[in-house]
């Protein structure tokens, strides 16, 4: 079974809500909302791998990473580890670069929204974290 590691990160706004994006036609899961991110280069730290994902993905420069938590997700061809930061800060405005859709939610309307099932414990996590 191929595992697979990859970051993502909570961008979280002055007002509580979160940006997801949206997977783009053609790929996996397509039309899914997730936590931005990607995987990680050999070599590559996972902190390097999410403000390298961040800025290719987003246009944006990350602040301050902190991690936050992590899920562990069997898929039919892969095993998925995910590690999940925090980000607060970062300078630039966020855009949808491989043509993704973005959108900004409120940890509590996620669960509403069709996401990967590797993502849905995480908003559970942000929602609990968020709300104390």
């Amino acid at each position: 079974m191929r595992l697979v590691h990859v970051v993502a990160a909570a961008l979280i706004a002055d007002d509580g809500r979160v940006l997801l994006a949206q997977r783009p036609p053609g790929k996996s899961l397509a039309g899914l909302w997730e936590f931005p991110g990607g995987k990680l280069e050999p070599g590559e730290t996972p902190e390097a791998a999410l403000a390298r994902e961040l800025e290719e993905e987003l246009g944006i420069i990350a602040g301050p990473l902190q991690p936050f938590t992590f899920v562990s997700h069997m898929y039919a061809d892969f095993h998925l580890v995910m590690l999940l930061y925090w980000c607060r800060a970062w300078t630039g405005e966020p855009v949808g670069r491989d043509g993704q859709a973005l959108r900004w939610e409120r940890p509590e309307a996620m669960a509403a929204l069709p996401m990967p099932p590797a993502d849905v414990p995480l908003v559970a996590a942000l929602e609990q974290a968020l709300a104390s």
